[in-house]
């Protein structure tokens, strides 16, 4: 094994466990934390423009660029097995009424951030885990707060707020593809 091969594996690992601990935290969060807790719903959070977001969007964002890169370090199928691992703990630390709108708006998110992302990638990083990304954050709040709470009322500030991590997450990824092109590491 390279010196290269090393790097990608051990990179991949990294963005593997904060992919993975961001599902379980994002849940906990939407629980527990926030300026304002609804009453057998979410606890909101402001995030921007007078709009407000249940709390655990911050993660969901940033969990979207993780599995990319997860994907482009790793592999397909770490990623595949990711999403499925991610599927399963994202019914922890939710209430059980949440745990199935979670599971599955998390599961058809992130597959729906797959297929954008695998053709894309190679094209180019930035593209590809922006356009992803975007697919990925509408797929999981509209499905979420449908089955969630039977309602589209926090859509845009679901959106708004995962898109917010989404485009926090474009510098790091800016300076990680001029990092791979000076070391020679191209996608999984």
């Amino acid at each position: 094994m390279t010196d290269s091969d090393r790097t990608r594996r051990t990179e991949g690992v990294v963005f593997l466990l904060a992919f993975t601990a961001c599902i379980p935290a994002a849940n906990f969060m939407i629980g527990n934390i926030g300026t304002f807790c609804v009453p057998d719903g979410p606890c909101l959070i402001p995030v921007g423009f007078g709009l407000t977001a249940p709390s655990g969007v911050l993660l969901v964002g940033l969990a979207l660029v993780l599995r990319d890169l997860v994907q482009r370090r790793l592999g397909l199928l770490w990623s595949v097995g990711a999403i499925l691992v991610g599927a399963i703990l994202s019914t922890t630390f939710s209430a059980p009424s949440l745990a199935i709108a979670s599971a599955s708006a998390f599961l058809a998110s992130e597959l729906a951030d797959l297929f954008v992302f695998t053709p894309l990638q190679r094209k180019g990083l930035i593209m590809a885990a922006l356009c992803s990304s975007v697919v990925g954050l509408v797929v999981d709040s509209a499905m979420f707060l449908w089955l969630a709470f039977g309602s589209f009322d926090f859509l845009t500030g679901q959106i708004l707020g995962k898109a917010i991590m989404v485009f926090a997450s474009l510098p790091f990824l800016f300076l990680l593809r001029k990092h791979d092109r000076k070391r020679g590491l191209y996608p999984a």
